[in-house]
């Protein structure tokens, strides 16, 4: 007899959905059931890929008896109402990061899963990546001794990409630290291992006709003495995937494509949220992801120092550079993309095992992410109270 699978429904079958699709097509523990998203088209598409309903809106979804757990990949400003409103219907929740766009939304949404009796999991984040989770795994066997220093660094062209005016508005939760810096900062606090203290931040909003950020750089203290740099720009310059070997972020052969993102944005600008749905699952300009990824996702240059040995997730493995000598500690391509998301879901879910990615583990996460805002405005240290 096969093992149940995990009855979810998705709302919100945007870019992040998307981006989920692979996973949630091969993953035998999962079955998609139900969606919701606004346009037409989305519904349509859905309906015909998964032969399930497809809802108007996320308040019908959640009502939806078939489901069991929500994945919120709605716009960022509406995560805590939807998994607040999936929670209240009792249902289990995914949500994308960030988590929300503050901490009292964050808040509220631990106090609602708690009182409703059910799990919340935040993610994916690029911290479930095989190759992060084994640096962790190293970490934790002692055999490196303890970290010390992490350094985070990533290069894209993200601040170009077709956007709608709230994913350029930071009170809306737009730009580049909300977006991407939830990703340095789960992968850093998950391979320290410690509570983050402080965090001192600058951040760059150098483009007028983009006003959100688009680059930031940050310094996280552990309660340890352990400490992580953070670097990130979204403007579409230098491409850091010439660190990973020419492996794009979602594990695939990287081709030449520079300023390939400012020249689309250009023939896009009479109506960019336009081309945005365009591309977006069921529009006109949408294609479906083409099979699985040869390699594991990664989230740019990640070196770790620790007392004896410095580690490097690649998107094959990790390398491992000790006193006397330097191996590859290799990782086999994944079968499933992002498997360890929905394994993390189901395990709470079907098995009751809390996870990792918790409602506090998103809130503390979230709290960093604010603070590098925090500290670029004031120049100063902003100390951390919900890790």
């Amino acid at each position: 007899m096969s093992a149940r699978r995990l009855r979810l429904g998705v709302a919100g079958l945007g870019r992040a959905f998307t981006l989920m699709l692979p996973t949630l097509t091969r993953h035998p523990r999962v079955e998609v059931v139900a969606a919701a998203d606004p346009r037409p088209e989305a519904r349509r598409r859905f309906e015909s890929d998964f032969r399930a309903r497809a809802h108007e809106s996320v308040a019908a979804l959640c009502a939806d008896a078939s489901v069991e757990a929500v994945y919120v990949a709605t716009p960022h400003g509406d995560h805590a109402d939807h998994a607040i409103l999936a929670a209240q219907h009792r249902k289990h929740v995914l949500v994308e990061k960030p988590m929300a766009i503050s901490l009292d939304e964050a808040t509220r949404m631990i106090d609602a899963a708690s009182a409703a009796a059910v799990h919340l999991v935040v993610g994916p984040s690029h911290s479930f990546d095989a190759p992060i989770a084994r640096v962790r795994a190293i970490v934790e066997s002692g055999a490196a001794g303890r970290v010390r220093m992490i350094t985070a660094l990533n290069y894209t062209d993200f601040l170009y990409r077709p956007r709608r005016p709230e994913e350029l508005d930071t009170a809306k939760g737009g730009g580049v630290v909300f977006s991407q810096a939830a990703h340095q900062v789960d992968i850093v606090r998950l391979i320290a291992g410690a509570r983050a203290s402080f965090v001192r931040a600058l951040t760059g909003a150098w483009d007028a006709a983009r006003a959100t950020e688009g680059a930031y750089a940050a310094l996280v203290g552990f309660e340890d003495g352990a400490y992580a740099s953070l670097a990130y720009s979204g403007y579409g310059h230098f491409d850091s995937d010439e660190f990973c070997a020419g492996v794009s972020e979602l594990g695939r052969p990287k081709g030449a494509a520079h300023g390939k993102a400012r020249r689309a944005l250009a023939r896009a600008a009479s109506n960019e949220a336009q081309a945005k749905a365009a591309r977006n699952y069921g529009g006109a300009d949408y294609e479906p992801p083409a099979g699985v990824a040869p390699w594991h996702e990664h989230f740019g240059l990640v070196i770790v120092a620790c007392e004896r040995a410095d580690l490097r997730p690649m998107p094959n493995g990790v390398m491992v550079y000790g006193d006397d000598d330097a191996r590859f500690d290799s990782i086999a391509p994944p079968q499933v993309p992002r498997a360890e998301v929905i394994d993390e879901l189901a395990d709470a879910v079907l098995l009751d095992k809390p996870p990792r990615h918790d409602g506090a583990w998103g809130r503390a996460t979230l709290e960093a992410c604010l603070a590098i805002l925090e500290s670029s405005r004031r120049q100063g240290d902003v100390r951390l109270r919900h890790q």
